[in-house]
């Protein structure tokens, strides 16, 4: 059976100050919506399901994004997922400029949780907490051919 990964949905506090980073980074934003009804209770396995929904992509068009915000139920807050949980972890983007990407997510408060590293002579790497406590890797490859 082919399988391909639809998309990585995020929930998020505040969706329109998600869509703004995300967006700053590179990513576009396919359509918005806002979600309820039966067929959604069904789908997500909450009564009363409602939310505000949008699909953002990559500049490629190979990774997209759906960040939700909870009208009802009322979201719940978590600690934000350390790097060696188990469950869900992070989204990873690459990037070809790290240190740009990384002046961009700074307009959103956003930083690295500890610095840039080098991975042998194949990527610069950082982890960062985005908008929502959103945990992302962002990696730049070196010497791209």
């Amino acid at each position: 059976m082919p399988i391909t990964l639809q998309n990585v949905a995020i929930a998020v506090r505040d969706l329109d100050e998600t869509i703004a980073f995300f967006t700053d980074l590179g990513l576009t934003v396919l359509g918005r919506d806002e979600v309820s009804g039966e067929w959604a209770d069904t789908c997500v396995g909450l009564d009363g399901n409602h939310a505000k929904i949008a699909m953002l992509q990559t500049p490629d068009c190979n990774g997209r994004l759906e960040l939700f915000e909870y009208i009802h139920p009322d979201a719940i807050e978590t600690s934000p997922t350390q790097p060696h949980e188990i469950g869900m972890h992070r989204v990873a983007f690459s990037v070809d400029d790290i240190d740009e990407a990384l002046k961009i997510a700074a307009k959103h408060g956003c930083y690295p949780l500890r610095g840039v590293a080098t991975y042998g002579d194949v990527f610069k790497l950082t982890y960062l907490r985005g908008p929502s406590g959103i945990l992302l890797m962002l990696a730049q490859e070196l010497n791209k051919s």
